[in-house]
């Protein structure tokens, strides 16, 4: 079957493809394999697959891997498509693997808190069968209502619970990876303790698909939480008192189960996008949430407010309504795709600070945008230090572009400058990959590269990606 056209040879490749697996799973059509071929990094560059890949079991991963391996062309592995990093976008003449039909949630096992699920499952949905059972997973990205669980796993992705309990990697116990060979293994353990070997589950978390295809996560579990939550609210009358407000109540090592910023410019995207009524006249809102039980829950809540106080917050508030609560932080997860809705384009920043340095870095954010002339829409996971300042410039427009680019660039050595990491949880994709190798030198570069070349060596899997 031609790919490019009635006139183009086949592609040998996606005629193994075509005759290896059930008819439905390769797409040859380019208006379908469009919408595969990028994931929402809008600046990061992508190219044109030969084919998109839908597998519905391990073995047609592998059967994929394998033919990709025997023609030495790339693989480039692809969940829901919600990375901000461009790790999932095509190269020329890649297959792309979906795994968004690989949706089993195939065990949930009360007894030993851990679930067993393929990489299609959505976040959200395991969320909801494990509640079922008295239990919790507790990594909840912004995009935990569409993304799944092998895009989670393959950028250790974190959340807005992540500040006290935790990112991906501390819930993931075992692995099914097809090797770059085409071979299916398993990595990890079911148990709470084991040193057997390399953690090369470890290693695979966060690895963005350059190492091998996860077909299969088994994962800890928590009990429900059963307290009952206070949220503490603060008004702000610029950004850098509402990182002071972070700083003091992490130095007092309060620890609030999520905590959160959102600028004046988010809220009123929100507002507009939704009708929400949330109050946006100051500059920055930020949100801590308690979950101990009673009476420390007040307490703790209470000393947040009291540091919320002292780092100069025009209002502050602890609510004990639930319906309120939720409003709030429902608004701090549709921030990205309410940003989305005015049309410009978007360059997002995922840098992470040692937690005393947020007013600083913050401040610095300011100063760049405003030398650069560029609008800045800035929310944070406070509690953990890492920062999402998205970069806005109105489509078309090549100098804003230009200038948000460079802003971009020094937003990345501010960070790495104060201690910090060029991305916290979005992956490093190709927007980061200049970034990363400033932040790590070329003697750990050299190490992920020998990494890479042990287990891929020749470099199929989602080529360009981390080791280059």
């Amino acid at each position: 079957m031609a790919v490019t056209g009635a006139s183009a040879p086949p592609d040998p490749l996606v005629a193994d493809l075509l005759a290896a697996l059930p008819a439905g799973r390769v797409v040859v059509d380019h208006d379908v394999m469009d919408t595969f071929e990028r994931d929402m990094a809008e600046w990061a560059p992508s190219g044109r697959a030969a084919a998109v890949v839908r597998p519905c079991s391990t073995a047609e991963v592998a059967a994929v891997v394998a033919a990709c391996a025997r023609y030495g062309r790339p693989v480039v592995p692809r969940g829901a498509g919600t990375g901000l990093s461009g790790g999932a976008n095509a190269v020329d003449g890649c297959v792309v693997l979906s795994t968004e039909r690989m949706r089993e949630i195939v065990e949930i096992n009360a007894d030993e808190r851990l679930a067993v699920v393929q990489p299609g499952v959505v976040n959200d949905d395991l969320r909801s069968a494990v509640a079922e059972q008295g239990l919790w997973y507790p990594p909840d990205p912004a995009s935990s209502p569409w993304s799944t669980i092998g895009g989670n796993v393959a950028t250790n992705a974190g959340g807005l619970c992540c500040v006290k309990y935790g990112v991906t990697r501390d819930y993931v116990l075992a692995l099914e990876v097809v090797t770059a060979a085409g071979e299916i293994v398993r990595v990890g353990r079911r148990t709470s303790k084991g040193v057997a070997g390399y953690d090369l589950a470890g290693l695979m978390v966060g690895s963005e698909g350059t190492l091998g295809v996860i077909t299969e996560a088994t994962l800890r579990l928590r009990p429900s939480r059963t307290s009952r939550p206070r949220t503490v609210v603060g008004f702000f009358d610029d950004l850098a008192a509402a990182g002071d407000a972070v700083s003091r109540v992490t130095a007092r090592g309060l620890q609030p189960a999520m905590f959160e910023l959102i600028d004046r410019f988010c809220l009123q995207a929100v507002n507009r996008w939704t009708n929400a009524g949330l109050p946006d006249d100051a500059a920055a809102l930020l949100l801590a949430q308690t979950d101990v039980p009673e009476p420390a829950a007040l307490q703790e809540a209470e000393a947040i407010h009291a540091e919320f106080v002292a780092a100069g917050a025009a209002e502050a508030m602890i609510s004990t309504d639930p319906v309120e609560a939720e409003a709030l932080f429902d608004a701090r997860r549709l921030i990205g795709p309410a940003v989305q809705q005015l049309g410009n384009e978007i360059l997002t920043e995922d840098v992470c600070l040692p937690r005393v340095h947020l007013a600083e870095m913050i401040r610095r954010i300011e100063e760049i945008g405003e030398r650069h002339r560029t609008l800045l829409a800035t929310v944070a996971h406070a509690g953990d230090g890492n920062l999402h300042p998205s970069l806005l410039v109105p489509p078309g427009d090549e100098d804003a572009r230009r200038r948000a680019q460079a802003a971009f660039d020094d937003i990345i050595d501010a960070a790495l400058a104060l201690g910090g990491t060029v991305t916290g949880e979005h992956g490093v994709g190709l927007v980061k990959l200049a970034g990363m190798r400033r932040e790590l030198g070329p003697h750990v570069v050299a190490m992920q590269r020998a990494v890479k070349a042990a287990l891929d060596p020749q470099g199929i899997l989602n080529p360009g990606k981390l080791a280059g």
